[in-house]
């Protein structure tokens, strides 16, 4: 059998639509709920278009989608500033909390693919678009079903969020693993994605389980099959588009994935 350890010594993982959260929705629904709580409708597709990016960074990209600003501006009476971002982040933080902990269910495979890593002796990291308190509402419940990273980098602990490499950067200074070029990121984002290719890491887009497909396991085995391979696709190729060095499904499959790329990298 070949040994993923012959190319790589650490994995880093992304958590909601990763790991965590089939089809990301927590940060979807706190978003809208907390615009919805200052006056401003925004939608799910709105919602998702700048997800993977810290929250702080994420609620500005929001802004500057035109319907949303016009929306505040209507609403608050003045255009989205910097303390409108402070304001949502706000209004954030308890239905992020909330719905952190109620999706906070791994993803099929997580705990199991995680455990095979470790067993050949990789490490395993993990960084977030989260913030330390937002993650407190998943640590302990990802522990109880067999998931602990060695290491949890959360957003704005470095001095940029995604898609700059810096949280795999003090991700691979705290482990002491080098090069990055023996780095696998795991995302379902495309700025996680683009995060993974900045730092020079053999970067890994999820198709099925994250933020461009947007559906529960169960909404997604609901779909007709033509519908279902269609969706899947189209986000394989933008993930393929940020960069991503291989594109799976979720991350159940990415022990076979690694394998046959090292087995590659072997006969080349």
């Amino acid at each position: 059998m070949t040994s993923i350890r012959n190319s790589f010594d650490m994995v880093v993982f992304d958590w909601a639509g990763t790991m965590v959260d089939f089809g990301s929705r927590a940060p979807v629904l706190a978003l809208v709920e907390a615009f919805a709580a200052l006056g401003v409708g925004v939608d799910e597709a709105e919602a998702r278009r700048d997800m993977g990016r810290a929250k702080a960074d994420h609620v500005r990209a929001m802004f500057e989608q035109p319907k949303i600003a016009a929306a505040w501006s209507a609403a608050q009476g003045g255009a989205p500033d910097q303390a409108a971002v402070n304001r949502v982040m706000a209004a954030l933080q308890a239905p992020m909390i909330r719905l952190a902990a109620e999706t906070a269910l791994l993803t099929p495979g997580a705990a199991k693919t995680a455990d095979h890593l470790r067993g050949q002796g990789l490490k395993i990291a993990s960084c977030t678009g989260y913030t330390r308190e937002m993650m407190g509402a998943i640590l302990g419940r990802a522990a109880e079903q067999g998931y602990a990273p060695d290491l949890v980098v959360c957003a704005h602990e470095t001095p940029e969020g995604r898609p700059s490499p810096l949280m795999i950067y003090k991700a691979c200074a705290e482990l002491g693993v080098w090069p990055l070029s023996r780095v696998v990121k795991v995302d379902d984002a495309e700025v996680g994605v683009a995060e993974g290719r900045n730092a020079g890491c053999f970067t890994v887009g999820l198709a099925a389980s994250g933020n461009m497909v947007g559906l529960t396991a169960e909404a997604l085995a609901a779909l007709d099959p033509d519908e279902r391979l269609a969706r899947v696709a189209e986000a394989g190729a933008r993930l393929r588009a940020a960069g991503a060095d291989l594109v799976i499904d979720t991350v159940a499959d990415l022990i076979p994935a690694l394998e046959a790329e090292v087995a590659r990298r072997g006969s080349a």
